[in-house]
């Protein structure tokens, strides 16, 4: 099963996929964490990356996709995996997977997701970097839900409630689609 959750910075998409890819028992791949990891390497991949993370910019579409690739490439990843976070433009859609079964948007308003970025004061949660990635999450990440919305695999999600609410919601919406493709079958 491949699965992708979308949001903006701040939503919980990367709470809630953790959390899915533990009960599924798939890998769990946080692009945003994928890509500080590689930036933290000692290449020129790594020191552009880490430039354009710094200040809030997105890394460069073939770097990003060579690092999930990478990724995707391990044995873990052989029966599925939840993705977190990617793609964020059209460019890296091209380099994903097109046998995605299910992308879950986290739904949170800019007010919402900035007052949680905030309380979680991670050194590069600047104010100016938050800024900087909202732009470009409605740029460049938003118009690809119509694009999932077409294929008939976007799930909105509410994501202004309590963490468990948002799962059980999840949960529920995981398991008519189960039902919807066994019966299918």
């Amino acid at each position: 099963m491949k699965i992708i959750f979308l949001g903006s910075q701040g939503s919980g998409k990367s709470t809630q996929a953790k959390m899915l890819a533990e009960k599924l028992n798939l890998p769990w791949i946080e692009m945003g964490q994928l890509l500080r990891d590689t930036s933290s390497q000692n290449d020129p991949r790594a020191f552009e990356i880490k430039k354009a993370l710094d200040i809030g910019n997105l890394a460069p579409d073939k770097l990003v996709i060579e690092a999930l690739r990478d990724r995707l490439s391990r044995p873990d990843c052989k029966n599925g995996y939840v993705l977190d976070g990617f793609p964020r433009n059209y460019a890296q859609l091209e380099g994903l997977d097109h046998d995605i079964d299910t992308v879950f948007y986290i739904s949170v308003s800019d007010n919402e997701g900035i007052r949680r970025l905030v309380l979680r004061s991670r050194s590069d949660d600047t104010l100016a970097v938050i800024t900087q990635r909202l732009e470009n999450y409605h740029k460049l990440t938003q118009p690809l839900l119509d694009y999932f919305k077409d294929k008939g695999i976007l799930e909105e999600v509410d994501g202004e409630r309590s963490i468990e609410e948002i799962a059980s919601d999840i949960n529920a919406r995981l398991a008519k689609w189960r039902q919807n493709k066994e019966s299918q079958k």
